[in-house]
């Protein structure tokens, strides 16, 4: 192993992999669940277990690997499925920001479609994200994209229903809680909601992201999009 490796490293008896970047100083880059990105000893980060490097075909040069590992030391917006550990490994490594361990679930899983609150099919996600691999190749490709934005535009406004009415039940909660709030209950009420609503802000970035790809790879060829169209 060695500085600005992509380390991986089991966990809960090897249901999944946690990962991370060696910084070369005994130390690894790594986002603990539902916490912050730490800099933790090679130690604490291995627990004891053996640790593999993961191999990517196109890594980007070791300093560029490790100046993104170290931009983003203390971010706390985590996410299993649109920014976990995975992700911001392979971004380090990479720029690009991807999880094989969510994408395999998506794609052998109808609790994919769960996963992101029953809004989101499983076949959607996998879907769009082959078109954006392969491109528009035919008429019946580019009927899917349409088709696509159309139903990532109705989660859109789902998530941002949701994310609103979260958002208002926290401020109820701290305006019209004891001592504005200052309770132990309404303080951890309004925590909790607030976490919701950073998830839901979360995914709803990450929806966002994918319809604005799919509209820019149909703009390449046909002009306005369909989700332009209908807005």
């Amino acid at each position: 192993m060695a500085a600005a490796d992509h380390l991986s490293v089991p966990r809960q008896h090897g249901l999944f992999l946690h990962h991370g970047i060696d910084l070369g100083d005994g130390t690894i880059a790594h986002y603990l669940e539902g916490r912050e990105i730490l800099r933790s000893p090679f130690e604490e980060f291995k627990r004891g277990l053996e640790t593999s490097v993961v191999e990517h075909d196109h890594p980007s040069p070791a300093g560029v690997t490790l100046r993104r590992a170290m931009s983003r030391i203390g971010e706390q917006r985590y996410n299993l499925l649109f920014n976990n550990c995975e992700h911001f490994a392979s971004w380090c490594k990479t720029g690009r920001h991807q999880s094989g361990q969510v994408e395999s679930f998506l794609h052998s899983t109808s609790l994919g479609a769960l996963a992101i609150g029953q809004l989101m099919p499983a076949a959607l996600l996998t879907g769009l994200r082959l078109l954006l691999k392969r491109g528009l190749v035919n008429e019946q490709s580019r009927d899917r994209a349409r088709r696509g934005l159309l139903q990532l535009k109705k989660l859109r406004q789902s998530l941002l229903n949701q994310l609103e009415s979260t958002l208002e039940q926290a401020e109820g909660w701290i305006r019209g809680g004891p001592n504005n709030g200052a309770s132990n209950r309404y303080g951890e009420q309004s925590r909790k909601l607030l976490k919701a609503g950073q998830s839901l802000a979360d995914e709803l970035a990450a929806v966002e992201e994918l319809e604005q790809r799919i509209s820019d790879l149909l703009n390449e060829q046909h002009g306005p999009s369909i989700s332009d169209q209908a807005e």
